[in-house]
């Protein structure tokens, strides 16, 4: 499949979705939205065992959503479009494989609520994060007033969106909302790397982990774990974990499916 706005490849396991606008800061339009969720879903036919998420050029991951189209929707049209941004960011989320952002530039307003929906957040020094909705009238609308926090906590995540402040690297890696930050000059390799190690992984553990730790956010405590027990034993008797387990005990590394 082709897409205008986005590119996909998948290479020994690692696929690597691209925002391609670099000329327009990545911004995601309608097209570039629906593109993304198709281009997930072509990822996941696949067979892909990680995904990055990324954006071309050097200046942006993704500067936000399209203020270009949004400012003359009507009620209703901005609820399509809002729900049309909460299914990507709940594709990302649930994609049955670890989906890495590998934020450099600007991850600014909807480009920083798919951060939020990705799995793991690996940040260039260049990266500046930020949900600058109040500036334009309104507020995140694809997710990140309930991820947000959940990262960061509930005062940071406030001060945040209130005050619509832009944070660097280092201070998205303070209060949590990135994993890492990585110079520049190294920041495409340390991703790579990442990938690869997360798709040399057991590909049924890491769908039933990310099925349980998602658990832990979506409900309270004992559904979550009732999640957990359920995914646990329901690898048992799957040829990565008799592969797995034989290899340890026979001190060995092991070959997963």
């Amino acid at each position: 499949m082709t897409w205008d706005t986005i590119t996909l490849t998948v290479e020994d396991g690692v696929a690597t979705l691209t925002v391609d606008r670099p000329d327009q800061l990545n911004a995601l339009t309608v097209d570039t939205l629906e593109a993304i969720e198709a281009g997930l879903a072509e990822a996941a036919a696949e067979d892909a065992r990680a995904v990055i998420l990324a954006g071309a050029g050097e200046e942006a991951f993704i500067a936000g959503a399209d203020i270009s189209y949004m400012v003359d929707l009507s009620t209703p049209e901005a609820q399509a479009y809002a729900e049309l941004g909460h299914r990507v960011a709940d594709t990302i989320e649930s994609f049955p494989a670890p989906v890495i952002a590998a934020v450099d530039g600007y991850a600014l307003g909807g480009g920083c609520e798919l951060a939020l929906a990705c799995d793991l957040r690996v940040a260039a020094d260049s990266a500046v994060f930020g949900q600058t909705e109040i500036d334009l009238g309104i507020i995140p609308g694809w997710g990140g007033t309930q991820r947000l926090p959940a990262l960061v906590g509930d005062e940071t995540a406030r001060r945040l969106i209130f005050l619509g402040e832009r944070i660097d690297a280092d201070a998205a890696a303070e209060c949590g909302l990135v994993g890492e930050v990585v110079a520049d000059e190294a920041f495409d390799d340390r991703v790579d790397e990442l990938a690869e190690t997360l798709a040399a992984q057991s590909a049924t553990a890491m769908r039933a982990a990310k099925e349980a730790l998602n658990a832990a956010d979506d409900g309270p405590t004992p559904t979550g774990l009732a999640v957990e027990r359920r995914a646990w034993s329901g690898l048992f008797g799957t040829h990565d974990q008799r592969e797995g387990m034989q290899a340890f005990l026979a001190k060995r590394d092991p070959s997963f499916e």
